[in-house]
């Protein structure tokens, strides 16, 4: 399946498992957090627009999770499901992400990468992203984190 055959829209009520599934595929031992249970009923509460779907032929197969303070838009949650990897799915689910963001009037879209990630680094410098000389920093300030 290539990107011409995958549409790109907001996450429905439904679309839950298949999230999940796609996430525990793509960020294997992220915190509890990070987790679908977790992340998706507190995207559901903000912003949920920018909670997209990749989809084709009914199948679930990327999602991106987008947010916008603003001052700053950040993809969060960028994953494409393994059997669909190198098809351009990915690249679509950031095109509309950023479509999203630059409609609410967004400016400058953020994200993190592992730094021993470089394959997705990589990805993201193709689609002009570039490394920005910071030290991020993080405090969980929730009991499930």
């Amino acid at each position: 399946m290539g990107s011409e055959m995958a549409s790109i829209r907001t996450y429905q009520d439904g679309d839950f498992d298949g999230v999940r599934a796609i996430w525990e595929e793509a960020f294997p031992g992220d915190p509890a957090r990070n987790r679908a249970e977790f992340a998706i009923p507190a995207k559901l509460k903000v912003q949920p627009e920018l909670l997209l779907i990749a989809e084709a032929d009914g199948e679930i197969i990327g999602t991106a999770m987008a947010g916008y303070d603003g001052h700053r838009g950040w993809l969060y949650a960028v994953a494409v499901s393994q059997s669909a990897r190198r098809k351009g799915i990915g690249s679509m689910l950031i095109a509309e992400a950023e479509r999203r963001l630059a409609a609410m009037g967004c400016g400058k879209v953020n994200l993190q990468v592992r730094a021993t990630n470089h394959a997705t680094a990589q990805f993201y410098r193709k689609l002009g992203y570039q490394a920005e000389e910071r030290i991020s920093m993080g405090k969980s300030i929730a009991a499930e984190g």
